[in-house]
């Protein structure tokens, strides 16, 4: 078989996996957002943590309870991985140092799972599970329930209540994300990946030389890594080791999971509201953008530049052997569109064009189809701002499922809009300005520019990834790309629970013969286009720097 045919044929079974979850995937999230009943094991949790969640939240009380349980999070996280060396299981690894425990604590309590360590080399088995794992439930858990929180926004009129966020908390993580993996971590486990508690394992390699492997509860923090749009890897390749992926099913499997909740969400959006083809017109729009990139990405690397990469039937440096190109594209798209992290081949490796696509994904702002929670609600203030684009346009009020888009509600959207690439650009510009940048580069030129500015692009938009080139840990960097974080997670869910707030409130306006149809496949292009053209203008000239500079050099 043919490479070419055998990545059509695997990009057609994701589809058609990833069609027949679609339906009964959001029909259940909705079910379990709109049930009034809680289980016992839920009750359970709620009295420890002193809860109650029948208790109607309005923005900021449930702003509050967003803010207050990741602090939580970050210093608990923080805590240990301080004294991993005195806790149980700790394999012999020293206490992680107060600027990376910052950075390691930031990035997995914000859902970006950004590692500037090997874990293998630094991480004991309390750390892995009890500190890192644990968050990788609860960050996603806590994106789950803001888009939800945003969806009740659309649903609801005449109250500014959101719901409860412990209780959508707490569903999130017992009704949805455990019972995921748990299948998962089964199926990876008969795919060969590893899952035990063992100690450091010595063996000697092909080439006569003495390595330590230390083994764990790997298969499990894999499932949920993936699913949850995590991404960090129990070892340092990440998905490229073979302990994490052993085979083409493992490698299929994985990228299922980085999508499946992600692009199942917009079904739940559509049933909450009352609406299914709301959810298809949001649904569509993120495909059209994730199959774009896909096919460009995958032409792009057979079609690198250069007699060797030619030879080899594409730029094969940096990639699985066991994968192909194909497959570590359809990997690398995927990942960066889904705010995952989660890598099998190294993004520095591929060429300047089809790195800047990935590039391009994540500032997007990671909402074909995103990640879990934040993707939905990132293309919803997407819609949000092509509806009131759409209204200048025939000189009418906007409106979008019934709520008026007014001024407020504009500006929640566009200091939304304007977070991230803030972030982004501000955060390169001070790291290139004081040297920081270019003393990390392993690369000079075009190349080194985009080591930097991606660094900086997948902290802030909370994706995790990185071109490995890139020296991450120093000071500078681990705090820096913290703070980055940080910001990039929590200050948009402001913004987002505000607007929640305000449409909440609003009383429902009747459709008329000129109300914009933002079910209708028009309303899905107008989408696609409103997000490529903000991109596009914010982005272009650093971008034009980088990744372009090097693919027209090429």
């Amino acid at each position: 078989m043919s490479p070419v045919l055998a990545d059509v044929l695997q990009v057609s079974a994701l589809i058609v996996a990833l069609v027949l979850v679609h339906r009964p995937l959001g029909d259940y999230m909705a079910a379990v957002f709109t049930s009034g009943k809680h289980l016992r094991v839920e009750k359970w949790i709620y009295r420890a943590v002193g809860a109650n969640p029948d208790t109607e939240m309005r923005w900021p009380a449930y702003l509050r309870g967003v803010l207050a349980f990741s602090a939580i999070g970050v210093l608990f996280l923080y805590l240990i991985l301080r004294i991993q060396d005195d806790l149980p299981g700790s394999l012999g690894f020293a206490a992680i140092t107060p600027d990376q425990a910052f950075n390691t604590a930031a990035s997995f309590v914000s859902n970006t799972n950004w590692q500037s360590y090997s874990g293998e080399s630094s991480m004991g088995h309390v750390a892995q599970t009890a500190g890192l794992a644990v968050q990788n439930f609860v960050s996603a858990a806590v994106g789950i329930a803001v888009a939800v929180a945003l969806v009740r926004g659309f649903a609801r009129s005449r109250t500014g209540e959101l719901g409860n966020f412990w209780a959508d908390l707490v569903r999130g993580v017992v009704r949805i994300l455990i019972p995921i993996t748990v299948i998962a971590a089964v199926l990876l486990v008969a795919a060969g990946a590893v899952q035990n508690f063992a100690g450091i394992h010595e063996v000697t390699t092909v080439t006569g030389q003495t390595q330590s492997i230390s083994p764990g509860a790997v298969a499990s923090q894999e499932a949920i890594k993936d699913l949850g749009t995590n991404g960090g890897g129990y070892f340092n390749a990440n998905s490229a080791h073979p302990f994490e992926n052993p085979n083409g099913f493992s490698n299929l499997l994985t990228i299922f999971l980085l999508l499946v909740i992600p692009f199942s969400l917009p079904r739940t959006f559509g049933r909450m509201v009352g609406s299914v083809r709301q959810g298809y017109a949001i649904v569509g729009a993120m495909a059209t953008i994730w199959f774009v990139g896909v096919v460009l990405v995958t032409w792009l690397e057979y079609a690198h530049p250069g007699t060797a990469s030619q030879l080899a039937g594409g730029a094969m440096e940096g990639k699985e052997q066991r994968f192909g190109e194909g497959a570590s594209s359809l990997f690398a798209v995927s990942t960066t569109m889904t705010s995952t992290g989660s890598v099998n081949s190294f993004h520095d490796s591929f060429g300047g064009l089809s790195g800047g696509v990935l590039l391009l994904g994540m500032m997007l702002g990671e909402i074909a189809p995103g990640g879990v929670g934040s993707g939905l609600y990132g293309m919803l203030i997407m819609a949000v701002v092509a509806v009131f684009i759409a209204g200048l346009m025939v000189g009418r009020t906007p409106e979008y499922l019934g709520k008026k888009i007014g001024t407020r509600e504009m500006k929640y959207a566009a200091c939304y809009i304007l977070i991230t690439p803030a972030l982004v650009l501000i955060g390169t510009a001070v790291a290139m300005a004081t040297g920081h940048g270019e003393a990390s580069m392993t690369n000079t030129g075009a190349h080194g520019f985009s080591e930097v500015l991606y660094a900086y692009t997948s902290a802030s938009n909370n994706n995790g990834s990185a071109f490995a080139g890139f020296g991450a840990n120093t000071e500078f960097h681990n705090t820096a790309l913290g703070l980055c974080m940080l910001l990039g997670r929590f200050l948009p869910m402001v913004f987002v629970l505000a607007l929640a707030g305000s449409l909440a409130e609003q009383k429902p306006v009747p459709e008329t013969a000129g109300t914009l149809r933002t079910e209708k496949p028009l309303f899905t292009g107008l989408l696609v286009g409103t997000i490529m053209i903000i991109t596009g203008l914010t982005f272009f000239p650093a971008l034009a720097l980088g990744p372009l500079a090097e693919g027209l050099a090429a």
